[in-house]
């Protein structure tokens, strides 16, 4: 059986009375990114992060390395060093706490927060 959605009626203050409507205020869209500093989020094929605990990441442009952070048990990890929105392109090293390389991806210019998969 199909039933329809209804509006919800504005709350009554007492007989006869609506309520007052404030004016819609005028937001203008923001440009801005939501994260200041690069994030990334590591998660599985299901999209429920990984316990990265001990786990770090390292980032670097050419064989530069840009910056070094490690993970929170919840599969983020932050670079305090860079920007947002990137302006570059970077290389994302994945390591365990043993310092074995677990994944290597290509994160492009203009992001704000990259999520590995896998």
């Amino acid at each position: 059986m199909v039933s329809t959605r209804v509006k919800p009626k504005p709350y009554s203050f007492g007989k006869g009375k609506t309520p007052r409507t404030a004016p819609l205020v005028n937001r203008k869209s923001s440009s801005a990114p939501i994260f200041n500093r690069l994030t990334v989020v590591w998660v599985q094929q299901n999209g429920v992060p990984f316990d990265t605990t001990g786990f770090f990441a390292r980032l670097s442009r050419g064989n530069r390395l840009a910056a070094t952070a490690s993970f929170d048990r919840f599969g983020v990890v932050r670079f305090n060093t860079i920007e947002t929105l990137t302006e570059v392109g970077y290389t994302l090293r994945l390591f365990s706490r043993d310092g074995r390389l677990f994944r290597v991806r290509l994160i492009p210019a203009g992001v704000e927060t990259y999520a590995v998969i896998g």
